[in-house]
């Protein structure tokens, strides 16, 4: 497996601003880079939630992600000249008997009864990572990142993003119309012939924020199921304190063009929520 970046839902309002939702995958050893972009609304699979088996298994899957860089050291942050290709073998490999060794450590951890949160934390430098990123504005962020003073490997994925961007084409999406990762005709139908929902908008608005949160469109079991969303949705908004992020890739435009949160000219359905939390 390798980083990638596409679109799941590209949308532009009456006011003229575009709102993008992409999915991307990257090396998990550049996540913290990624997240300081604050114009960005972001959730991406959790160490603490995902099994250590399940996590085992996906490293298996996706195979280890290697840099993509072998600089020499020299001051500084950017690296010198890259070693030969024989030396790049050499240290491919002692990068593969780490993460090898590394594995075998976190598997005798997890039988001596360690809890998944903290055993997950020693395969992050080896793993592929998934995030769910909307936002609309992106142009400091591909200023910064496709950079050649950026990492090798954050930068790859920025030049991935922006090709992504330039090739999609919005969705015009009018007034009291919504942004909805994830929803698909085969969502919509099955939404407006389940009986048992009454407000079907408000719940294609919940099955989108849960598929955002559990960074996948299917269900960690592999399927699809409305239901499950909506419970997901549900536990989301009560919990104590509230996981409100996912909310975000969700919105609506904005009557008014004004600014309210990290998005330029939409509503997030983060902030209805939380106001009708305060208010209750």
């Amino acid at each position: 497996m390798s980083i990638y970046a596409k679109v799941v839902t590209d949308s532009i309002s009456d006011h003229g601003h575009r709102l993008t939702t992409m999915e991307v995958q990257c090396h998990r050893f550049v996540l913290a880079e990624f997240n300081t972009h604050r114009r960005f609304s972001r959730n991406s699979a959790s160490s603490r939630a995902i099994p250590f088996q399940k996590q085992l298994q996906r490293m298996e899957e996706l195979g280890l992600a290697y840099p993509l860089s072998w600089p020499k050291e020299q001051k500084g942050m950017q690296g010198g000249e890259e070693f030969s290709e024989e030396s790049i073998q050499n240290l491919r490999s002692g990068w593969e008997a780490s993460a090898r060794g590394t594995i075998q450590m976190a598997q005798a951890m997890y039988s001596a009864g360690l809890h998944k949160s903290v055993i997950n934390r020693l395969l992050e430098p080896f793993m592929w990572h998934k995030i769910i990123v909307s936002a609309t504005e992106w142009q400091n962020f591909f200023d910064q990142r496709c950079s050649p003073l950026a990492q090798p490997e954050i930068r790859v994925l920025a030049e991935a993003m922006e090709v992504a961007l330039d090739e999609s084409s919005p969705e015009h999406i009018g007034i009291d119309n919504w942004h909805l990762p994830y929803i698909d005709e085969e969502t919509i139908l099955a939404v407006m012939d389940a009986d048992e929902l009454e407000l079907k908008q408000e719940a294609l608005k919940r099955i989108s924020a849960a598929r955002c949160a559990r960074v996948s469109y299917l269900t960690h079991d592999g399927k699809r199921d409305i239901f499950a969303d909506l419970d997901l949705f549900d536990k989301l908004v009560v919990a104590k304190p509230p996981h409100w992020s996912p909310l975000e890739h969700v919105a609506t435009p904005d009557l008014l063009d004004i600014h309210y949160s990290n998005f330029d000219g939409w509503i997030q359905l983060r902030g209805i929520y939380e106001l009708a939390a305060q208010a209750s």
